[in-house]
């Protein structure tokens, strides 16, 4: 197993961004607004009262056809434009909605998008269970034994038995749009979990679930309470846990050997970056 270095190394240096996988992705996906700002419903920031994972409004024909196909939790109803064009993805979602036996209403425009909580619901919406989360023991738990344990939490199994741990932690990032972005290249690049702070940070909303583009109905999710605890637990269970800092001097391409092993890539948020203490309990 590679050497750990001591606590506070330089963090490495962000990736260049790619397209990633984009299977069974939708073009044409649009930015939303910050949840909430219309019709006064606040500034959209997260407040610490906001601590489920949320997930409960879908909205964006990608997103929602995805929640359609992965079928990982209940879909209460589907609420579609009376005057929407009938395309490939709106007929294959009327199409799984009819065979799962989902309530589909049909309203005019004006009221879909006054029901909306993204930008630009492009005509669907969906309302269905809130996403489960999963503790980071359960993830943790292919770090234990001789690697050879397959790993099914939250619905989806985990990696080929024996493979190591991708995982990666978001530090404070509130834009929901950022999240999304986030977690569709998680999901395209084949991270087994993502970890979420529970406060001070946005989870998923609307706009949120719209940017990832169904990207939520797959990935491995947990909340913890504190995400400098969380690292420590990572560090406990044998987990290489890097930083992510566009002032650091080494790329993350650099890692060699280290991807060898369990590895959390940690991402900052937006303007400040990671957190001091964040910073200071990362490996690298």
């Amino acid at each position: 197993m590679t050497k750990r270095p001591r606590r506070g190394a330089r963090d490495q240096r962000r990736a260049p961004r790619g397209n990633g996988d984009q299977r069974r992705r939708g073009d044409g996906q649009q930015r939303g607004r910050v949840d909430g700002q219309r019709r006064g419903r606040g500034d959209g920031r997260p407040r610490d009262n906001d601590r489920s994972l949320g997930g409960e409004q879908i909205e964006g024909r990608q997103a929602v056809r995805e929640l359609l196909i992965a079928q990982r939790r209940r879909v209460h109803e589907i609420v579609i434009a009376d005057d929407i064009e009938r395309n490939p993805v709106i007929a294959e979602i009327t199409d799984l909605a009819g065979a799962q036996r989902v309530a589909l209403r049909r309203l005019p425009r004006r009221d879909i998008d006054e029901m909306a909580r993204s930008e630009a619901p492009q005509g669907v919406i969906a309302r269905a269970e809130p996403l489960a989360e999963v503790l980071l023991d359960e993830v943790l738990v292919r770090t234990q034994g001789d690697g050879s344990e397959e790993l099914s939490v939250g619905g989806v199994a985990g990696s080929v038995p024996g493979d190591k741990l991708f995982l990666v932690a978001v530090d404070g990032v509130t834009d929901p749009g950022n999240l999304g972005a986030i977690l569709r290249s998680c999901e395209g690049a084949g991270v087994d979990a993502v970890i979420l702070p529970r406060h001070r940070a946005v989870h998923i909303t609307p706009s949120a679930a719209k940017a990832a583009a169904g990207a939520i109905e797959y990935l491995t999710m947990c909340v913890v309470p504190g995400l400098p605890t969380a690292i420590q637990q990572l560090r406990d269970a044998n987990v290489w846990v890097v930083g992510l800092d566009d002032a650091a001097d080494k790329p993350l391409f650099g890692l060699g050997d280290l991807a060898r092993e369990h590895v959390c890539l940690v991402l900052g948020a937006e303007g400040p970056g990671l957190s001091r203490l964040v910073r200071e309990r990362c490996d690298l």
